[in-house]
């Protein structure tokens, strides 16, 4: 294994994901920032500020420094340029989910990257939740035979921000939801997502002018079935803000994973409510860590731009169902 330092830049912080990854990168041996692109000081301000970390006005001045490798949190919409703008420059990428907006977009940011001889990964850290990697072991193992569907869902608040705004989500919580436990499912499966039927619509914050409610079934290549309920339909006093929770039905019995589920319950008489704290192992290290692992060790990294095209594709296949009232072939 090399000791070399991987040098790593950042651009945007429009999700908050990144907060986390630039924390896990910075505990990171053999790790540098190198430096944070963002278009809006005030979101990178306090980051460059407490950890000395050099601010970029202009991506492709980033991407001009002797760095390996960039992480990618923007709005949805602009993956697509800032990942074939890095590929071109050189550079690694480790790009937020969902991974692009479009077919079309998610396939040239593969293409980009394989024409560049760079990598490409699609953050996706569910796969490193401590039931969902103990789930995965005991399929492996054969404990509940061949699986025949599996129920999911991944409710959460209604993020609002650029979330909510179509030209830079490329859609609300379908997109924003469905990739995370679809990725989920398709890693158990072992098989691709061939149709989809979906029911698409606004139903818990009248007037927000874009999806915050779905169910998609899928058929898979298999012949397994998956159900998901990728809704924003959290009100922001729950005190479960979100989940990822799989029912995988097998021939020989069932697994039933919630993601979140290491966590205490207090109930407060002063507010009349039950508020929750996690206290599970993290998942957003081991995922930035085996990105770096993979570009130290030349090997190649574990969650690719074709998983993530896998799944959002299924997204994009919700909303063309959702439009025809019928079901579709998944693209890509």
């Amino acid at each position: 294994m090399s000791d070399r330092i991987i040098r790593i830049g950042m651009i945007s912080f429009a999700h908050s994901h990144a907060v986390s990854y630039l924390r896990e990168l910075l505990k990171t041996e053999g790790v540098q920032v190198a430096g944070i692109y963002d278009p809006d000081y005030s979101r990178v301000s306090a980051h460059v500020e407490q950890f000395g970390i050099p601010y970029y006005d202009d991506h492709m001045s980033l991407l001009a420094e002797s760095i390996d490798a960039v992480v990618i949190c923007s709005e949805n919409a602009w993956h697509g340029r800032f990942t074939a703008d890095a590929a071109r420059a050189g550079k690694h990428v480790l790009c937020e989910k969902p991974l692009g907006v479009s077919i079309e977009q998610m396939q040239e940011m593969i293409d980009v990257c394989r024409a560049s001889g760079v990598q490409l990964m699609t953050a996706f850290p569910c796969r490193y939740l401590a039931s969902v990697i103990d789930a995965k072991a005991a399929v492996a193992r054969g404990e509940i035979g061949e699986i025949l569907a599996i129920k999911g869902t991944n409710r959460g608040r209604m993020p609002g921000r650029w979330f909510v705004e179509p030209a830079l989500s490329g859609g609300g919580a379908v997109l924003d939801h469905t990739v995370h436990v679809m990725d989920l499912m398709n890693w158990f499966l072992g098989a691709v997502p061939v149709e989809v039927y979906a029911e698409v619509d606004t139903l818990f914050n009248e007037g927000l002018g874009i999806d915050d409610a779905g169910m998609v079934h899928v058929k898979f290549s298999n012949g397994a079935i998956g159900i998901l309920d990728p809704s924003w339909s959290r009100p922001n006093d729950y005190n479960r803000p979100g989940d990822v929770a799989m029912e995988i039905i097998g021939t020989h019995g069932v697994i039933s994973v919630d993601g979140f589920a290491q966590a205490n319950e207090a109930y407060s008489i002063a507010t009349g409510k039950t508020t929750r704290s996690f206290w599970g192992d993290g998942m957003d290290g081991p995922l930035v860590r085996d990105f770096v692992r993979a570009l130290r060790d030349g090997a190649n990294v574990p969650i690719s731009g074709e998983d993530g095209l896998r799944s959002a594709a299924v997204a994009v296949a919700a909303y063309e169902s959702a439009k025809a009232g019928a079901p579709v072939k998944v693209r890509g």
